[in-house]
């Protein structure tokens, strides 16, 4: 059974206006391997939407409340061994979920327009 459950859905032109008006932004909520796995990407706007609601869906479903810094989220792309994308927690998030004896899993989606996310946080 599920200790923790989030989502969360963006519009993909959201998120790639506000990193138009606020270049910084990505640096704030993004890590650097987030952005680069994106940047290889033919629409980066649309991957880094997913990886938001992602981040907000982890945060709803550990309960991390306001304050939290998303870089303290990040989601490591799937691979040939394992293709589902997980979650790396640091910092507070991961303490948090330390102290519950919490793990999440992840599934993320996008289309043109929009983008979405399902967390959820269960124990070990």
């Amino acid at each position: 059974m599920a200790d923790g459950v989030g989502m969360d859905l963006i519009e993909v032109a959201r998120i790639e206006r506000a990193l138009d008006r606020h270049p910084r932004l990505a640096d704030r909520l993004f890590t650097e391997a987030e952005l680069e796995y994106s940047s290889s990407k033919g629409r980066p706007g649309r991957h880094l939407a997913a990886r938001f609601a992602a981040k907000e869906a982890v945060v709803k479903a550990l309960e991390l409340g306001a304050g939290t810094s998303l870089r303290e989220i990040e989601v490591v792309a799937g691979s040939d061994e394992r293709p589902a994308p997980t979650i790396r927690l640091s910092g507070r998030a991961r303490e948090r979920a330390v102290e519950r004896g919490l793990s999440v899993r992840v599934s993320l989606t996008h289309a043109k327009e929009m983008a979405g996310a399902v967390a959820i946080a269960g124990r070990d």
